[in-house]
């Protein structure tokens, strides 16, 4: 009997003993963020309207100033953490970013390994073309054609949807997706899938390009800020200072500012 009570204690202290160390060592990125001063902030800084990398240095955008908020809410200090489309999945988990700003779109490949504030709305994916070829531009079966050149920035949301619905288009990965949108200019490319917040910020920067259908995506998508996963208390924070903003109107000036009045 003692040998069977003996057994058994042995037995429960070795399933608790795993999941109490966790929880002993399991520390929020709120409380982290409040002890440090410090907001680990990932960005690709290439993004305009939501994250642009200056030449001297500073970035600026709608998410940078939301990352902002977010810091002085905290008593914190932003650190910002450079990355790219192509490595942002990599380079969240391995540098340790308490969140990542900047235009992200939802995924279920990136839900997996990590996890989404609240939704900041819906942002699909439409063609940006030269204005005079709007007509030809329409629809995917117009531009999945050998003879219709696409540009796109690579490793991010842009390419997949190429690659899944104009496969027989021309794809030509540019390396910088800053001044991309000089290549439709210049005739050196015909079109480029953005989503429509990009493509409506970018028709106004270039006058001969325009935005085909915005309010009629060519896919659904919806943009969130990207966040660890497993920390529900950091989870809740955010969003609920999320929440906050969207409701006060604090998110809406910040984003009038870049792409205007939105309906």
């Amino acid at each position: 009997m003692k040998k069977t009570l003996s057994l058994a204690l042995c037995l429960v202290s070795l399933a608790l003993t795993p999941w109490t160390s966790v929880q002993a060592e399991q520390v929020s990125r709120l409380d982290r963020v409040k002890e440090t001063h410090t907001l680990s902030v990932c960005t690709t800084g290439d993004y305009k309207p939501y994250s642009y990398l200056r030449p001297d240095g500073q970035y600026e955008g709608i998410d940078v100033a939301m990352a902002q908020s977010l810091a002085e809410s905290l008593e914190a200090e932003v650190k910002w953490v450079p990355t790219t489309w192509k490595t942002l999945m990599p380079d969240f988990l391995a540098k340790d970013c308490d969140i990542a700003v900047g235009g992200i779109s939802i995924t279920l490949q990136r839900q997996q390994q990590a996890w989404y504030a609240k939704s900041l709305g819906t942002d699909g994916k439409i063609p940006l073309v030269r204005c005079e070829d709007q007509a030809r531009y329409e629809t995917v079966a117009q531009m999945n054609r050998a003879d219709v050149r696409l540009v796109e920035p690579a490793g991010g949301t842009n390419e997949a949807f190429v690659h899944r619905y104009l496969p027989e288009a021309q794809l030509n990965l540019f390396h910088d997706n800053v001044t991309i949108f000089q290549q439709l200019v210049d005739h050196k490319a015909d079109v480029m899938i953005t989503d429509a917040s990009e493509a409506l910020y970018q028709q106004k920067r270039f006058p001969g390009l325009c935005a085909v259908n915005p309010d009629q995506p060519l896919q659904y998508g919806e943009k969130a800020y990207l966040l660890p996963r497993d920390d529900m208390s950091w989870k809740q924070y955010v969003d609920q200072w999320l929440h906050l903003s969207q409701e006060t109107g604090a998110y809406s000036r910040m984003a009038e500012q870049w792409i205007g009045a939105q309906p």
